[in-house]
């Protein structure tokens, strides 16, 4: 008899938990919280809805795990702001990220706009927390920078919140941009235009 081993069973928990938490992001961008259900979920990811209680509970803590995965994604491109690194790459490569981020997973930044749009009910602990200190810490990182003479003085941390800004409105209101430009989404032409416009506007305003 085929038993499953300890290994193949962490790998399905990780496979299915990804899966789950992939269709999570786009039902709660599409519906909300209060619109969103279990059984909307589960036909999203082709799972019994069993599955979803299981490895995540109620709808509450599926929505905590979404949006806990969605900041810790948005926080990984910030390792390439380091003291050694040279600020133009390590910015270009930030905003690069940060707009990939957004092409490819446009339901994330939805879903996390529409949180912060009802006051973070659910995430102000981790904002006063983990984003807090990550944005602490890559801000010193940037006054580093600026004391050194490698680039412009500018407010480091509302540097973040700019960058952020830029890059996010492109999943956000994806409809008014396409809108406006007349034209049809198309992300092998869309991205790289936006990417390079975003990136020479906060370089220029860096001095690099």
């Amino acid at each position: 008899m085929n038993r499953s081993t300890p290994t193949s069973r962490r790998q399905t928990r990780q496979v299915n938990e990804s899966v789950i938490l992939r269709a999570a992001e786009r039902v709660f961008a599409r519906a909300g919280f209060e619109g969103a259900t279990m059984a909307d979920i589960a036909n999203e990811a082709g799972l019994p809805k069993a599955n979803l209680h299981y490895y995540f509970g109620a709808k509450r803590a599926l929505y905590r795990a979404v949006l806990d995965a969605v900041l810790h994604d948005w926080l990984a491109p910030l390792d390439a702001i380091t003291p050694e690194a040279d600020p133009r790459t390590a910015l270009c490569r930030y905003i690069e990220l940060k707009m990939a981020l957004a092409a490819e997973r446009p339901h994330a930044s939805r879903v996390f706009a529409n949180e912060l749009l009802h006051g973070a009910p659910v995430v102000l602990d981790l904002l006063r927390t983990d984003l807090r200190q990550q944005v602490l810490a890559k801000a010193a990182v940037i006054d580093g920078w600026i004391a050194a003479g490698r680039m412009a003085p500018v407010d480091s941390v509302h540097l973040f919140f700019t960058i952020w800004a830029a890059t996010q409105t492109y999943a956000d209101f994806d409809v008014q941009i396409h809108a406006v430009l007349g034209t049809e989404p198309n992300p092998a032409t869309d991205t790289p235009r936006a990417t390079a416009h975003v990136t020479s506007l906060i370089l220029r305003g860096c001095g690099l």
